[in-house]
């Protein structure tokens, strides 16, 4: 089986995780993973629970589509993080409740909107910016994320939900659940006194596991 093959088999094992525990609805969400000559991306109106590896799609370097189903509408959040994140080797995009409910808060911080509560968030995920609403498919979504200039490995769209980078498929996908996660935390905790890692922890974390 050849490496993009298994980078196939692999998106539809962990697409398929998501969707069955509940971080993907129906249709929601895409998935994609980048190759040495394009992308892999969920075909649109696809649903993540049900892939087909034969039938992902295949974009080039350029954007355009070479093989499989009609790619996702949402190619454009996932171009923009591979050509501004070089380290960037998949992307996850979720509709998942309570990254999403938090999108639609109006009075969380646009530049930090999940707050380092837990070491594993600020290990696995970093800062995450809150990228204003675009109606979906809206390529002015990606030129946003292009302008962040690759200094956010995670974004939050507003009253949308969360878009996620990792190394690769399975750092991408572990990096959208401590996001679901965390928001759960922060919503659960958003009428009480909270208790955050200081600065210093932050800075520990990077230092010692190289986080973002």
């Amino acid at each position: 089986m050849s490496s993009e093959s298994k980078l196939r088999e692999e998106i539809a094992r962990l697409s398929k995780s998501l969707f069955d525990r509940g971080f993907s609805v129906g249709s929601a969400g895409n998935i994609s993973a980048a190759v040495e000559d394009g992308m892999l991306i969920t075909p649109t109106n696809s649903c993540l629970g049900f892939l087909d590896p034969a039938r992902i799609s295949k974009l080039d370097g350029d954007g355009n589509h070479i093989s499989g189903d009609k790619p996702s509408k949402e190619m454009f959040l996932h171009r923009a993080f591979y050509e501004t994140r070089p380290q960037a080797g998949a992307v996850v995009h979720l509709h998942s409740t309570f990254a999403t409910a938090l999108s639609c808060v109006s009075d969380i911080d646009e530049d930090d909107c999940i707050p380092p509560i837990t070491p594993y968030v600020v290990m696995r995920v970093g800062r995450v910016k809150l990228v204003p609403y675009f109606r979906p498919g809206d390529a002015g979504a990606g030129d946003l994320i292009r302008l962040l200039g690759g200094r956010y490995a995670a974004v939050l769209l507003a009253n949308h939900g969360p878009v996620v980078s990792g190394r690769d498929i399975a750092s991408a996908v572990y990096a959208a659940e401590e996001l679901e996660e965390t928001a759960k935390l922060l919503l659960l905790l958003r009428e009480s006194p909270k208790r955050m890692l200081t600065r210093e922890n932050v800075e520990e974390l990077q230092t010692v596991f190289g986080a973002y």
